[in-house]
């Protein structure tokens, strides 16, 4: 049976007891109830089932925010009343930073005693990343390491993060969560300004998706340091982190005669630019210069080896480790975001800008 009692901003809190008047937490079948659904309709719900209808979705999930329900896996928590697990939400993709990142945060979890449990997703939408963090919530983890950008912070995603421990990477937040993260927009005046030094007045940009946080920083911190050297921001190419992305883009920029710099986005991309650039008869650094951002294994065996700016993935990884576990251990402390520091990597794919005379003219494709 449920009681309620005064809460919060006039607010009711319903509480619920056993046949002997013992306080127990609240099951699925409490959630059906409120909601007027089935159990089985709940349970597609939480998982985020694309059957469901929106309404009944929103029913379903009102009706968790109001009861705090939690799935309780009782029978793997039975001998030490922890799970000794952490949760990871990342994109279904095969970037080398992201497979350095989770390498990290395994290595990390593994030396502290904890497994890991990894939930993909295969898209950025709310619904999606709702229905990733609700499955390792019903896992009963100690805390979350959101490895995603959050285009839109959900109710739902707040009540989620709220009740489990969590930190985020990629910039993003919520009111609960502390954040670990490479001061992007650093990573972008590094390389920039690099390029700037070496004499070049003109830095081109192929930027990643405009979703994405990492992406709209970088663009941001190569913009403004162009601005404050007085010199003029070409117009944009975006990109979305693929190679073959970066070529299509290399395909445009290899044409225009007076481009002598470009500063890519990730280091995969620069590598598309890169190849273009080489199929339309321009010289990488000759007559234009490339720089990257991550570092990644394959770019000191670029032709020719790529000038990129690093980010310690791996370091991240287990700095979100660390971070989350202080969490799990007090979830009363301020969330205090942490930031990583880029290098520079300077190697052979940029050069001092050369006299116009020796540039060669792009030909046609």
């Amino acid at each position: 049976m449920s009681s309620e009692t005064p809460g919060a901003g006039g607010t009711s809190v319903r509480t619920w007891t056993d046949g002997d008047g013992v306080a127990r937490q609240p099951g699925m079948a409490d959630v059906a109830r409120l909601a007027g659904v089935s159990a089985q309709t709940v349970s597609r719900t939480l998982a985020g089932h694309p059957n469901v209808q929106e309404k009944t979705r929103a029913k379903v999930l009102a009706a968790v925010e109001q009861l705090g329900y939690r799935k309780n896996n009782a029978a793997r928590m039975l001998s030490s009343g922890r799970s000794r697990t952490i949760g990871v939400v990342t994109l279904q993709t095969n970037f080398y930073s992201r497979a350095n990142l989770t390498f990290g945060i395994d290595t990390a979890a593994r030396e502290a005693g904890y497994a890991v449990s990894t939930v993909t997703t295969a898209s950025l939408d709310t619904a999606a990343i709702e229905a990733a963090l609700s499955r390792l919530a019903e896992q009963d983890v100690e805390g979350v390491i959101l490895s995603v950008p959050l285009v839109h912070v959900s109710p739902r995603i707040e009540q989620l993060t709220r009740s489990v421990p969590t930190v985020t990477i990629d910039g993003s937040r919520t009111s609960a969560t502390e954040v670990v993260a490479v001061d992007q927009t650093l990573a972008a005046r590094l390389a920039t300004r690099h390029l700037i030094e070496l004499g070049h007045e003109a830095v081109w940009h192929v930027a990643g998706p405009e979703q994405w946080l990492d992406a709209a920083s970088r663009c941001a911190g190569w913009r403004d340091t162009l601005q404050e050297a007085g010199l003029s921001v070409p117009p944009v190419l975006e990109g979305d982190w693929t190679p073959a992305s970066g070529y299509r883009n290399g395909l445009v920029l290899g044409k225009i005669p007076d481009v002598t710099a470009v500063f890519v986005a990730s280091d995969e991309m620069a590598f598309g630019v890169i190849r273009a650039l080489h199929e339309l008869g321009r010289r990488v650094p000759e007559d234009i210069s490339v720089v990257g951002v991550d570092d990644i294994a394959l770019a000191e065996y670029c032709s020719p080896s790529l000038t990129t700016v690093a980010q310690p993935f791996a370091e991240m990884g287990a700095l979100a480790v660390a971070h989350l576990l202080r969490h799990i251990a007090d979830p009363g402390a301020v969330p205090e975001p942490a930031s990583v520091e880029p290098t520079l990597v300077v190697r052979a794919s940029t050069a001092p800008v050369g006299e116009p005379a020796r540039r060669q003219v792009p030909r046609g494709r």
